[in-house]
């Protein structure tokens, strides 16, 4: 469905509904509908693009690729990192950019397979659908940059715009064989006021229960500063101590004694790959992580579920900094079997868990 399609339809509604006859044509009739969501092909890659014109913000989505969402442009800025000229360049070289999704489990695996409910599942190493990182761990889980998702929805309305994606696991061989819960994940992307909504429905179809290691890896990027100038807010009372491989050991410490000033930190005096617990909570629940340059802002809202901060901003040229959403910690697996961790997440036979984030810009 189309912007152009959504403002007639919007109108010959409205007219039904007032009654106003042909010779008239109130003001609201001719009104602009403010969202709009549409399906479109780019360099022969499909593309969902949703569209706030009351923000001028526009989210692209590349549902054949890993369901990421590489463009969030504020006033003509993205707000991800992007470095790929076109979807088609992605494409033909695939690397982490955008909004990553990791499942079915965030980060990595110390070793070539997890525990849950004292059984082991070890990877099938023939099948692979993953990736490894410099010491040879299972990394990122196994939809990176997955072909399987199907868009189900792709609606807009007064009240936004959004796009729904489906993939049931129990469809397909090779991912049952790396995770045997049958299960069906949802994404929802939804624009509205100028902000993104992340949104993951993860219902377990299986007879038993299954483990949750929910992750994202945002990349995010400012305009108006250098990298170095950034300033970052971790909202957050913990670091989790990692090991040589980047690993928890199950060890905590207070945030001051690891990263002093971290409520406002400028990245210069920062190389940040940590992983944060005691997300400082709001009101409403939520933990607002932030960056900031000259005018603008963005913030990451992690909802409830989301009790695990990783922020990655690694020294360099490298113009990006990364606020990833998790469900648990890194190997939350392993490390709750050891132990060493009592806040693993599970969604019981039949049920349903739905987990979600924000992303919001000032001063674009």
């Amino acid at each position: 469905m189309n912007s152009r399609f959504l403002v007639v339809a919007f109108a010959v509604v409205w007219c039904a509904a007032c009654g106003q006859d042909s010779g008239e044509t109130p003001a609201e009739e001719t009104m602009t509908m403010p969202y709009s969501a549409e399906e479109i092909e780019q360099g022969g890659v499909a593309v969902v693009r949703l569209r706030d014109e009351s923000s001028d913000v526009t989210v692209s989505i590349l549902p054949k690729i890993g369901n990421i969402a590489y463009e969030m442009l504020v006033n003509g800025k993205n707000a991800f990192w992007f470095p790929a000229e076109s979807p088609a360049a992605f494409k033909e070289n695939l690397g982490l950019a955008g909004n990553p999704l990791l499942w079915p489990w965030a980060n990595r695996l110390d070793q070539d397979g997890f525990y849950f409910e004292d059984e082991f599942h070890a990877l099938d190493l023939e099948a692979g659908g993953f990736g490894r990182d410099g010491a040879k761990q299972p990394i990122h889980g196994l939809l990176k940059f997955s072909d399987l998702w199907e868009v189900t929805n792709v609606h807009a309305d007064q009240s936004g715009a959004a796009v729904t994606s489906r993939l049931n696991y129990a469809e397909h061989e090779a991912l049952a064989a790396q995770f045997p819960f049958p299960h069906v994940i949802e994404m929802t992307y939804r624009l509205a006021g100028g902000e993104l909504t992340v949104e993951t429905r993860i219902e377990n179809t299986g007879e038993g229960a299954m483990p949750v290691s929910l992750g994202y890896h945002p990349y995010f990027q400012l305009h108006d500063a250098p990298r170095d100038d950034w300033r970052v807010h971790v909202a957050a009372d913990s670091v989790w101590e990692l090991g040589p491989t980047l690993v928890p050991t199950g060890s905590t410490s207070p945030i001051g004694e690891v990263i002093p000033g971290a409520d406002n930190l400028k990245l210069q005096d920062a190389s940040l790959d940590h992983v944060f617990g005691g997300l400082q909570r709001n009101a409403d629940g939520e933990a607002v992580f932030s960056v900031t340059g000259v005018a603008e802002k963005l913030e990451v809202i992690y909802g409830p579920g989301y009790d695990t901060a990783v922020v990655y901003a690694p020294p360099g040229d490298r113009e990006f900094i990364c606020f990833e959403p998790m469900v648990g910690i890194t190997n939350v697996f392993n490390l709750a079997h050891a132990g060493k961790y009592d806040a693993l997440q599970t969604i019981a036979a039949g049920a349903e868990k739905t987990y979600r984030f924000r992303v919001r810009t000032s001063g674009f």
